[in-house]
């Protein structure tokens, strides 16, 4: 009996996947629970192992985007029994009759066009053209049967050089160097430093072997790509820097960690998911031309991994203590890492906080993460000479870097709100209020 493998369901919010790197062939048979093929969504990659054994007949999805519940292929109990009904179902046949007939189209299109005369040319000949840089039909040949030679083809290098410029000097030593002149690109004329200039250029590609590797993004840049594209077309963003004294929030992370090991960032995620409460407009999204408000947090915390960057969400921040919402980071983290999180795990983000402190990196300009508003650059915290009270002192200083979109958020809300930020990190007890 024949089945469907339809694209499945990855999370709440799931409507299509994108299905890559088949691991089986047509024909092939496959075992319940075996990984066949790769689905990616948004920007995870998830491997699907088959839910039914069988012979794989058709692949119906073998490269793209499909959505939820959609046929992407059939498997059916042995490899001769009939699958024209499910075919048909799934569009297979029509699909197969139309893409035949371009290839008809296509095959009558090139049986039009007329036969043109092959060039004679020895192999060496041919060679030494592609080397040369010379189009060998232009060529004229006078070798058996008016064949292009090798001579042929240097001879007509030589013909169209323009002959350069030169001081005596240059030439002769030019010629000791095995330099043509002619390789040399200057207008004026060519003096004895430009072809040592130019030697020395030579050995250096020589002894450095330059290569060039092209590689298919992957579908997680594409997405990322695209993203960031969107979010710089779609947002008139304006960034805002303050900087911090991070005193009391080091000495909270000292007194806290017989209970609970903190970092910086679990500390601003839960100062900031009580301080967006009183800034919605930051805690917002627009959507036509309507502002969306929200009586809840949903933090996004970005997570750099080698393929790209990734943003888990911890959902209802606002309604969770510092313990939870450390244990909750560090746990997405986690399955960042591992390529084990859930679409849901990605979704819903409100606001999205980013922290590259721990590369040294003092000043950036985060951008936003669709279809939020705003979003939270957290950079390294230096000690730096600061005037207290009219005292020199040394103190750990931390730069924040804010974007926000402008067409809600204007500078004076973007401006109070990192003001009162900075009162909560300089006084961390206020998250008790």
């Amino acid at each position: 009996m024949g089945n469907f493998i339809v694209m499945p369901k990855m999370g709440l919010t799931m409507k299509e996947g994108n299905i890559s790197n088949w691991r089986k062939k047509e024909g092939e048979e496959i075992k319940k629970g075996e990984v066949i093929f790769d689905v990616e969504t948004d920007k995870l990659t998830n491997e699907f192992e088959s839910t039914i054994s069988g012979i794989l007949r058709k692949i119906i999805v073998s490269e793209g985007s499909a959505p939820v519940m959609a046929p992407v292929a059939i498997v059916s109990d042995t490899a001769d029994e009939d699958i024209s009904d499910l075919l048909k179902q799934a569009g297979g046949e029509k699909q197969e009759q139309i893409t035949e007939k371009p290839k008809e189209a296509a095959e009558e299109k090139e049986a039009d066009k007329p036969i043109k005369a092959r060039v004679k040319a020895s192999p060496k000949a041919r060679k030494t053209a592609m080397e040369l840089g010379v189009d060998i039909n232009l060529i004229e040949g006078t070798g058996p049967s008016n064949s292009i030679t090798v001579d042929d083809v240097k001879r007509y290098k030589q013909d169209i050089k323009q002959e350069k410029k030169a001081s005596p000097t240059a030439k002769v030593i030019a010629d000791k160097l095995g330099v043509d002149i002619n390789d040399i690109e200057k207008d004026s004329r060519i003096m004895k430093k430009d072809v040592l200039d130019y030697k020395k250029t030579l050995e250096l590609e020589k002894y450095a072997e330059p290569k060039e590797e092209r590689k298919k993004m992957t579908n997680m840049r594409k997405i990322i790509g695209k993203r960031i594209l969107e979010s710089k077309n779609i947002s008139p963003s304006v960034s805002y820097n303050i900087k911090v004294d991070v005193s009391a929030l080091k000495k909270y992370r000292e007194d806290v960690k017989d209970i609970v090991k903190v970092s910086y960032n679990d500390i601003l995620v839960k100062i900031l998911s009580k301080l967006l409460i009183d800034f919605p407009l930051l805690n917002a999204s627009i959507e036509e031309d309507q502002i969306i408000t929200r009586n809840y947090v949903n933090m996004g915390v970005a997570v750099a991994l080698p393929e790209g960057l990734i943003v888990p969400v911890v959902k209802y921040a606002n309604k969770k203590g510092l313990k939870e919402i450390s244990q909750e980071i560090k746990e997405l983290s986690k399955k960042a890492r591992n390529n084990e999180l859930s679409p849901d795990d990605l979704k819903g983000g409100t606001f999205t906080i980013s922290n590259i402190g721990m590369y040294g990196v003092d000043s950036f300009t985060p951008i936003i993460n669709q279809p939020e508003l705003a979003i939270l650059g957290v950079n390294a915290v230096k000690d730096e000479v600061v005037v207290e009270n009219g005292n020199i002192v040394i103190k750990p200083m931390l730069n924040l870097s804010l974007t926000a979109d402008h067409r809600a958020i204007d500078g004076a809300v973007a401006a109070e709100f990192l003001s009162t930020l900075k009162k909560y990190i300089e006084n961390p007890a206020l998250m008790l209020l």
